[in-house]
């Protein structure tokens, strides 16, 4: 009869080190567990800590990819908006944003932002206004106030690089309002495929001349001046102040 352990089997090879086989996993000497895998798991009233090891994080991680895939997988055309989340309700870029929302949805795209407030929150009213699809894909933040109240589609996040990942796949081009680290995090990571080839036909609009030209300027006259990125770099993106054609050109480079 098969013992116990015929699963994890724990033995001793002739003239070498106590082992044990979890899986496909082995481990020797001092790193020999206590019980089984089967153990573990029907004893109800062992630790909960297993919940944050590294091991079942793999799986958490599985299952956001595969809820994100889920919930956007019949999306269609699609355009991710990003900006500031401490954008004011009453400012001129909460008015740009909705206007960009609202564009993009009537021009058949369907609008994605992270789902928080300020810039984001004002692409989404303008996309759910104008009866488009409004998504948000957010993220599990100790200060942020949640999904805003405009999104129709809303995925919450505990990785980073998850909702990174759904942001580019799902999206055909980036529209991008003033914003901070994490609005220039999206920027540079669309910027970095981009340039290495690992999406295609990839249009990132920069909206508000004044607010990117110092980071332009840098770019420009440091990175590309001491060699660090070439000159054709500089035309991975477009920068406008006219809402119009920051449209025009996200959608013409899209279709073409």
């Amino acid at each position: 009869m098969a013992s116990a352990e015929s699963a994890d089997q724990e033995r001793r090879p002739e003239g070498g080190p106590q082992e044990q086989r979890l899986g496909p996993v082995v481990r020797r000497r001092g790193q020999v567990q206590a019980g089984t895998t089967d153990q573990r798991l029907l004893d109800t009233a062992g630790p909960s800590d297993f919940i944050h090891q590294d091991p079942w994080r793999v799986m958490r991680i599985q299952s956001e990819f595969v809820e994100g895939f889920g919930a956007l997988a019949e999306l269609g055309p699609a355009v991710s908006v990003f900006g500031s989340a401490r954008t004011p309700v009453d400012s001129s870029e909460y008015e740009k944003g909705v206007r960009i929302g609202r564009a993009l949805a009537e021009a058949g795209f369907a609008v994605i932002t992270g789902g928080g407030p300020g810039a984001m929150e004002a692409a989404n009213k303008g996309a759910l206004e104008a009866g488009g699809t409004s998504v948000g894909l957010g993220i599990e933040l100790p200060f942020e106030q949640g999904m805003n109240r405009y999104v129709d589609i809303g995925v919450n996040f505990r990785y980073f690089f998850v909702r990174k990942t759904m942001f580019v796949k799902y999206a055909s081009g980036f529209v991008v309002l003033p914003g901070g680290l994490g609005t220039l995090d999206e920027l540079f990571e669309a910027l970095t495929l981009t340039q290495t080839r690992k999406v295609t036909r990839f249009p990132i609009v920069l909206c508000g001349t004044e607010y990117w030209s110092g980071l332009i300027d840098w770019m420009r006259h440091t990175l590309v001046d001491q060699g660090k990125a070439a000159p054709r770099d500089m035309d991975l993106f477009h920068v406008t102040d006219d809402m119009d054609e920051a449209i025009d050109l996200v959608t013409k480079e899209v279709g073409s």
